[in-house]
């Protein structure tokens, strides 16, 4: 047993330090949070015998970790990741596997053995068990495969293993990431209409404009001998001409524009910006903002759960978020409670975070119960999500009928008109 100093918060969002006796860093967060407290620090108390040992220890679970990078003397580092559909069944059939009683290497090969028809899971799994029947823990052998299994993945098998609750902490793994894909696929499945919509009327329309339009042109130089066209139709034969003999700039503009817009969205500001915009701009800034809140809770609530310090988890929040400015507002909370704020006070002061939120995380701390409180809350927003996906899909389909009635609408009264100017001019 060694001796650990910690900085913690309590229920009511209060600092709290002392000192605690555990096996080691993971069994100390977790006696811990049996104490109602959440660990913002905690450290080896100085001075205390067999320090080298831990240090030891460390330099050769580093050992460790580099020999599992090159499991089964392959680099990791081009294989293919696994799908997610793939990972979430692994992880609810290996949480069974080991709720029945069998080892995790056992449950692994058997795994591995299921796998057959799945080369990349396969490849994986071999790689993993050899890797810990060499002497690694699992989550050091999950880090191998970072392209597979994310930080917040490893993260909480680490605190699973520490804890020895693994497959428990695999049950809750397995129902985040369910979850989380239904709550991706019914966002995915609101935005497949729109998209398919806009691209079969680009379609249509570059079709009428390529193929038709300039037919009708010939025939209007030829009927009304030169005389001028309508506003509208010579605008509409103005961007015929252009898309039928200017296709090489139509197409290198299109390009440059996504490469230009891919490279802006990777750097750190043009992230920001566009979500930014996203949040802001109705109709889609209800559903993103709640669908952004659902996950910074499920994510938070699933790994204080496992018992990962409260500080490491705001972190892997924050890196797991995908819009950046949820991202940059939990790193702001980060922040506030490394100086021993709770976490209310600073979620409010982001304006990114609803105040009903707010209000349930304040309760939450003041109870002691804030991991069942954020679990309540995404169960709230994610049903919140639901609603919001099909009010926006009722929304969209009237909008996509008049778009496609204006587009198209105007190409048919744009070559109409001159034929309406001929027969007013022969029955003149």
């Amino acid at each position: 047993m060694g001796r650990f100093v910690y900085t913690a918060m309590d229920g009511r969002g209060k600092e709290k330090k002392g000192r605690i006796e555990a096996q080691n860093e993971q069994d100390a967060q977790m006696k811990l949070k049996e104490q109602g407290l959440f660990p913002t620090s905690i450290a080896e108390a100085k001075g205390k015998k067999g320090g080298g040992k831990t240090k030891a220890a460390k330099k050769s679970g580093g050992a460790k970790k580099g020999k599992s990078m090159f499991a089964g003397g392959q680099i990791n580092l081009f294989k293919p990741a696994l799908k997610q559909k793939d990972l979430t069944l692994f992880t609810r059939q290996l949480s069974t596997l080991l709720e029945a009683g069998l080892p995790l290497v056992r449950g692994l090969r058997t795994l591995e053995k299921q796998a057959g028809k799945n080369p990349v899971l396969k490849d994986i799994l071999g790689e993993i068990c050899a890797s810990v029947e060499g002497g690694s823990t699992f989550s050091e052998s999950l880090k191998a495969h970072k392209k597979s299994f994310t930080k917040l993945y490893v993260n909480m098998i680490h605190a699973g293993e520490a804890s020895g609750a693994l497959d428990e902490v695999l049950t809750r793994l397995a129902e985040f990431m369910e979850k989380s894909a239904r709550l991706k696929g019914k966002i995915k499945a609101a935005l497949t209409y729109p998209v398919a919509v806009l691209c079969i009327a680009g379609v249509i329309t570059s079709g009428l404009m390529i193929f038709i339009v300039p037919k009708f042109a010939k025939i209007f130089n030829d009927m009304l001998a030169g005389e001028p066209l309508p506003g509208l139709t010579q605008f509409v034969m103005s961007i015929s001409d252009f898309m039928k003999n200017q296709y090489l700039i139509l197409f290198g503009g299109i390009f440059a524009f996504v490469v230009t817009f891919k490279m802006i969205k990777k750097t750190k500001s043009g992230s920001f910006a566009f979500d930014f915009i996203l949040i802001k701009t109705p109709p889609f800034s209800g559903l993103v903002v709640k669908a952004s809140v659902a996950t910074f809770a499920r994510t938070l609530s699933t790994l204080m759960n496992a018992g990962v310090s409260i500080l490491e988890a705001l972190q892997i929040v924050s890196n797991t978020s995908g819009n950046q400015v949820v991202a940059d507002a939990v790193m702001v909370v980060h922040d506030a409670v490394k100086e021993g704020e709770g976490l209310a006070e600073p979620l409010e002061s982001t304006k990114v975070f609803p105040g009903m939120v707010v209000s349930m995380v304040e309760v939450g701390e003041e109870t002691g119960a804030l991991p069942e409180m954020l679990a309540r809350i995404a169960d709230t927003y994610e049903e919140e999500v639901d609603n919001a996906v099909d009010g926006m899909v009722a929304l969209i389909e009237p909008a996509m009928i008049v778009f496609l009635a204006i587009i198209v609408g105007g190409i048919v009264i744009a070559l109409f008109l001159p034929l309406i100017k001929l027969v007013e001019q022969l029955g003149g």
